[in-house]
């Protein structure tokens, strides 16, 4: 806030965007109308509304925000009356410590920003946005409920949801759009999202069944229901959901594919679509990528010590080709962001071919595969090596052309990596082979394959000492010894599912002398397996058993992603 406390008239004035007298005339104007200064200016024509907005920011640096892309939690609404909030056009946005960020038409309105503090308490950091954006977040937000059954009966009450219920083939996309754009309905999407957000979920699932249209969300890679809409709402949250993702909302018998990003609490999150016709209408899946989730050090990814050690020198290598395995939504992604920005340096040029690009990190060039116009991991590859790289990253190997061209670059002095769906390590190197990679280029090239997989932890605030059962221990091949076991009894922190975010467990595979000659002579996963473990190797198992003797995770856990029978 300036020292003086000028008007938003004053300052324009005094800055030379408009006259003294243009200044008295719209005062006059909005005088007897009984609108705002800034409305009667833009009406006027004496100033554009976005002119009014960029002179609040660049001249003031009070900054703009975009409330299209903004979910506010309405725990945050309840800080100010709904009336207040209307009649002096302000909305609330987050609350930082005792700091609470406040949108307003005018944020030079002293008296507004001292009524809002006495209500709230707070210290007021204004933000500006435009008054049409504040009007229209104002009546999607205020009156209409604070959970996803209260705005389910604000809907049904008011009878604002489609009523052709019998096929979504029926309703025109304009209807569609229509019921999409409602408050309630596009505050009932938000809820979805917001949940989904705060509780961790990595996946929001919006599933038609016959009767009604089920939400689930993923949690720790556990699929997780969250509530049943009414049958009659799903054309309309469907819409909702694809004119936000800049889909086409007049296809509904084709896959389609879209993205947005939304702001919560000062946080941008990134959304990635997907629709899929079923037998009862499309199905929707929304991919939750927080960047702060994935751009984590690689000592905060559950390696031990040793294990860390070795992976780090394997990175820090010029060339060679390092392979991480394991099944979708083990955490491949995350250990090769994590590797990239760990080497990532001005002294090195680093390219990644991916498919998607889910995050974007500085200094790397990203490439976005895209078969329709041609750009295949394959041919990617081959421009890469045209660009100078020291570093490459391909998404997946997918096929004996990509594989041998990632070998070809590793082996003329390039450090690649890659991802292989194999169940351990050993077998991404004979899946190579199996490719029709010949043996002699898979042995020059591999310096390093990571199997991995993620189990979900004990919840710190309701974690306590158990028994195990005998049986369970004796198929993990574990005896009693003194050995304490802990679980989750389950709370409200965790849903009362005991687990509370998760930890990857590795299986490192180093490529010495010993396992370059079984790869010449092809021999199995097996062999190899048996190799690396009399070198040191540590198995999956053993790994997540160790963390279960840390107390970080549950037999349970070990056992369902080690697959033990």
């Amino acid at each position: 806030m300036p020292a003086e406390r000028k008007s938003l008239g004053e300052i324009l004035v005094e800055k030379k965007v408009i006259s003294a007298h243009q200044l008295e005339q719209a005062q006059k104007e909005a005088l007897k109308t009984g609108e705002t200064l800034r409305k009667a200016l833009v009406r006027l024509n004496l100033v554009k509304e976005q002119d009014i907005i960029s002179f609040f920011e660049q001249q003031l640096n009070i900054p703009y925000i975009d409330l299209a892309n903004y979910i506010i939690d309405p725990k945050i609404l309840s800080l100010v009356p709904e009336e207040f909030a209307k009649e002096r056009q302000i909305i609330p946005l987050f609350k930082t410590g005792n700091i609470v960020t406040v949108a307003m038409v005018d944020p030079l309105n002293v008296m507004v920003l001292d009524e809002v503090r006495a209500k709230t308490g707070c210290i007021v950091e204004p933000v500006v946005a435009g008054e049409s954006e504040i009007k229209k977040a104002l009546n999607q937000y205020f009156g209409v409920g604070t959970s996803i059954d209260d705005v389910v009966k604000t809907i049904s009450s008011e009878k604002l949801e489609i009523q052709k219920t019998s096929s979504e083939e029926e309703i025109s996309p304009e209807e569609m759009r229509l019921a999409a754009e409602k408050a309630p309905i596009v505050k009932l999407v938000n809820l979805i999202v917001m949940e989904a957000i705060r509780g961790g979920a990595s996946d929001i699932h919006i599933e038609p069944e016959e009767k009604f249209l089920r939400v689930r969300y993923r949690v720790d890679g556990i699929m997780h229901e969250a509530s049943q809409l009414p049958k009659n709402l799903q054309a309309a949250v469907l819409s909702r959901i694809k004119i936000m993702s800049d889909m086409n909302i007049a296809v509904k018998r084709s896959p389609q594919d879209g993205r947005f990003r939304i702001n919560i609490e000062k946080n941008l999150v990134d959304l990635r679509v997907s629709s899929f016709p079923t037998i009862h209408g499309e199905n929707i899946v929304l991919r939750i990528l927080d960047p702060g989730s994935v751009l984590i050090g690689l000592e905060d990814l559950g390696f031990y010590p040793e294990n860390l050690e070795q992976f780090k020198s394997l990175i820090d290598k010029p060339y060679g080709i390092i392979l991480v395995t394991g099944p979708t939504g083990s955490g491949k992604t995350t250990t090769l962001y994590s590797a990239l920005s760990t080497i990532n340096s001005p002294d090195k040029n680093i390219i990644t071919l991916e498919d998607p690009v889910e995050y974007q990190l500085q200094m790397i060039r990203q490439a976005q595969i895209n078969v329709k116009a041609g750009l295949t991991f394959a041919s990617g590859l081959r421009s890469i090596l045209r660009q100078d790289p020291d570093v490459i990253m391909v998404g997946e190997i997918r096929d004996m052309e990509t594989a041998e061209i990632s070998i070809q670059s590793a082996l003329t002095g390039h450090l690649v990596f890659s991802t292989l769906h194999t169940n351990d390590a050993p077998g991404a190197l004979t899946r190579l082979v199996d490719m029709g990679v010949e043996p002699f280029l898979v042995s020059s090239s591999a310096i390093g394959i990571l199997a991995q997989r993620l189990v979900r932890t004990i919840c710190p605030d309701c974690k306590e000492k158990i028994a195990p059962s005998p049986k369970l221990l004796s198929e993990l091949g574990l005896s009693k010894s003194g050995a304490a076991f802990y679980k989750g009894k389950g709370c409200k922190s965790c849903n009362n599912t005991g687990y509370k975010k998760r930890v990857g467990i590795y299986e490192l595979l180093l490529i010495d002398e010993k396992i370059r000659e079984l790869i010449l002579q092809k021999a199995s996963a097996d062999t190899i397996r048996k190799a690396a473990q009399a070198a040191g190797m540590k198995s999956l198992r053993e790994d997540g058993l160790r963390k279960v003797l840390d107390g970080k995770t549950t037999l349970e856990e070990v056992a369902r992603v080690t697959r033990i029978d």
